[in-house]
């Protein structure tokens, strides 16, 4: 059986196809920076454990050299599987990303409108100007956080699982659809605007759609380079 490690920061839904033998597909939720409980090391060990045939990293191919070595190593699940590519030459690795994803959202006005929004509606829920349903979503929204802090702070098993990435799911889901139930309707949203890198002006009710849009679009994307790589 083939194995193929997802090393992400956040989950996105895959999907996997059968050839000569079943693909085994891991997603390993991971920190980019190195805290006490999570760190290259501890992440070289996890792979040590499941012993992959193939890493997809969250990784531009532009990071990657002709012959997909790493060009720059400095994160943990960088470190990790570089390191584990060297102890074990026949393991692939590959980038695995929505190709400028940076650039394209800021070019698209996604970005950085995203943070404009949610930055207005904590003011205007801080203020009290949002309605008890609208304040009852952002409340919600940021209460979600929560558990996720104190669960990043733990051990991986706590952050890698099915519990921990449900959570994330709902909290996605107020994100980009409940609280659009309120930049939708209210005025603030429609009247402030980013003007985005070739001159045009995007309200903050759009640039928000778009990024909720872009996120589902990332995945899709992501899922037919999978069946590409495989």
């Amino acid at each position: 059986m083939n194995k193929t490690i997802l090393l992400f920061l956040a989950l996105a839904t895959m999907f996997s196809c059968q050839k000569e033998a079943p693909t085994e597909i891991m997603v390993i939720g991971a920190m980019h920076k190195p805290e006490p409980n999570f760190n290259a090391d501890i992440l070289f060990n996890i792979l040590e454990e499941v012993k992959p045939d193939l890493i997809l990293l969250e990784l531009d191919s532009a990071k990657f050299t002709a012959d997909f070595n790493l060009k720059e190593v400095r994160e943990n699940e960088l470190e990790a599987s570089d390191r584990y590519q060297k102890e074990y030459p026949a393991t692939l690795l590959r980038p695995y990303e929505f190709e400028g994803r940076n650039e394209y959202r800021i070019n698209a006005g996604s970005r950085p409108t995203d943070g404009f929004t949610t930055k207005l509606l904590d003011s205007l829920n801080k203020a009290n100007l949002l309605t008890p349903s609208e304040a009852e979503i952002v409340n919600k929204y940021q209460a979600l956080l929560e558990p996720l802090i104190v669960l990043a702070a733990k051990s991986p098993e706590n952050f890698s699982n099915p519990t921990t990435d449900s959570i994330c799911a709902e909290r996605q889901y107020y994100q980009y659809q409940m609280l659009r139930k309120i930049t939708d309707v209210r005025e603030e949203f429609a009247t402030r605007f980013h003007t985005k890198p070739n001159g045009e002006k995007i309200s903050y009710r759009d640039g928000y759609k778009l990024a909720g849009d872009f996120w589902d679009l990332r995945n899709q994307t992501m899922a037919k380079k999978y069946h590409e790589s495989s």
